[in-house]
């Protein structure tokens, strides 16, 4: 049987996991940027093409966008969705699911409780 953590294993357990999930933020925040200003390129771009361009070219940009988006991998993003689901559905992630739907049901009772 192993021996359980120490409570400097479980101190140091939760500083990794604190800075790794910053990391993520920090990350999805530049993403999130990304995105909006691609967003708003492409936004640009097919308002120009509308008003200057005829159907062939619009046509040509959607494909060149479409193939764009492929390219940079978007599945990428639906795989770690995917990933993170069955993270949360494995057995060790119980409690944590748990704990979070009591949580939803304290507040929501609350709520009901303290309406005027």
């Amino acid at each position: 049987m192993s021996k359980p953590n120490t409570p400097s294993d479980w101190e140091k357990l939760w500083f990794d996991y604190n800075k790794a999930l910053k990391a993520w933020m920090g990350s999805f925040e530049s993403l999130q940027r990304a995105t909006d200003d691609v967003q708003a390129k492409y936004r640009d771009a097919m308002t120009k093409a509308v008003k200057e361009s005829n159907e062939k070219t619009i046509n040509k940009l959607l494909e060149s966008w479409k193939k764009a988006m492929s390219d940079a991998g978007i599945n990428v993003f639906k795989q770690f969705g995917d990933d993170w689901q069955k993270v949360l559905s494995q057995s060790s992630m119980y409690q944590v699911k748990t704990y979070g739907e009591a949580m939803s049901k304290f507040a929501e009772t609350w709520q009901k409780m303290w309406k005027k």
